[in-house]
């Protein structure tokens, strides 16, 4: 089978290898899929810039997450997935043609859905149910501030957020994407690059300040999310996007811990506020029910309200997997990025 290796750190067009390698090997509990295609994440272009701790050693094969048939079961039990179209999180290995992963981290998913709208069920639309409804909830009536708003797990956040009646305040460094905000639910987009993004919050809430924030920048942003954070507030981080694009070095990650709040319980207890962080790679290491039950309840979600439904940000083919991280990279894409083979 063909699989797309990353060779090395740094620009795309630098780095990724096609390969001929051997089916992976199921075991107990595994499934094994003949992949469609797989989606893209920002951790995969994190890691592409050898910025991305949990990554495997180089040359390796990335991806969190395929779509496509099941063709081999490894447990009697489970004999009725084959044959079925699922998407599935993969513990990396997902740039192939066939891809193994546990039974309980599958869903099966409608035969009309892109690669793109299907894979954004087990990693954009899992972490941001995970990150709003298991962790930490939502209410009618939150001010709820979104960073990335026009990413993949943006989109699925705001649209989760607007389905519990919240007023979402939506981030980004384009002006661009203030329609495609707009469709999705956020009541205020918020323009990074033209003015301080606090002062624009505080405005357009007339000085209320944020219930729930959820951060994917990391950094020094969570020290400016918690001057606007409410008391009884959460603030939810679940990425360092603020050193993509730097060197892959110890000074860049003490830059990134220098730059990021200390957090002090006593002052959080005043505020009876909190912090909490989102690794949907450690939940399903440790929890792997906790991810199947996310899916789960994802795919109810998109069933139940046709408000929630993923979003494809295109699709390209295999041998423009450059063109597809360059994208994504360049943060001008919205929604979710599929590759297909």
């Amino acid at each position: 089978m063909k699989a797309v290796f990353l060779t090395k750190y740094g620009k795309s067009i630098e780095n990724f290898e096609i390969r001929e390698i051997d089916k992976p090997i199921i075991e107990n509990g595994e499934v094994l899929i003949d992949c469609e295609g797989f989606g893209l994440n920002y951790a995969d272009v994190m890691a592409r810039q050898g910025l991305y701790k949990g990554a495997p050693p180089l040359p390796c094969v990335l991806g969190y997450d395929v779509v496509g048939k099941v063709t081999e079961v490894a447990d009697e039990e489970n004999k009725h997935w084959i044959g079925k179209r699922v998407v599935g999180l993969t513990r990396f290995d997902g740039y192939a043609e066939f891809a193994k992963t546990k039974v309980t981290a599958i869903a099966e998913v409608p035969a009309d859905w892109s690669i793109a709208e299907a894979t954004a069920i087990a990693t954009q639309y899992c972490t941001a149910y995970y990150a709003s409804q298991y962790v930490t909830n939502l209410h009618a009536g939150d001010k709820v501030l979104i960073h990335a708003a026009a990413g993949g797990v943006g989109t699925a956040l705001t649209q989760i957020a607007k389905s519990k009646g919240c007023e979402v305040y939506g981030l980004t460094s384009s002006e661009a994407k203030f329609d495609y905000l707009k469709k999705n639910g956020v009541d205020f987009p918020i323009n990074l690059t033209t003015s301080k993004y606090q002062d624009q919050f505080l405005e357009k809430s007339k000085g209320k300040k944020a219930d729930v924030i959820f951060n994917s920048i990391g950094g020094e942003s969570i020290k400016e999310d918690f001057r606007i954070l409410s008391v009884g507030g959460r603030l939810v981080n679940y990425g360092a996007a603020s050193i993509s694009g730097k060197k892959p070095n110890l000074f860049t990650l003490l830059g990134l811990l220098r730059k990021t709040k200390k957090v002090k319980p006593l002052k959080l207890l005043g505020k009876s506020s909190g912090i909490i962080g989102v690794n949907m790679l450690s939940v399903g290491d440790v929890k792997p029910e906790v991810v199947s039950h996310c899916m789960r309840e994802v795919i109810k979600l998109i069933k139940d309200n046709p408000s929630i439904k993923p979003i494809s940000g295109g699709e390209f083919s295999v041998k423009d997997v450059t063109k597809a991280h360059d994208l994504l990279a360049s943060r001008k894409s919205t929604g979710k990025i599929g590759v297909r083979w």
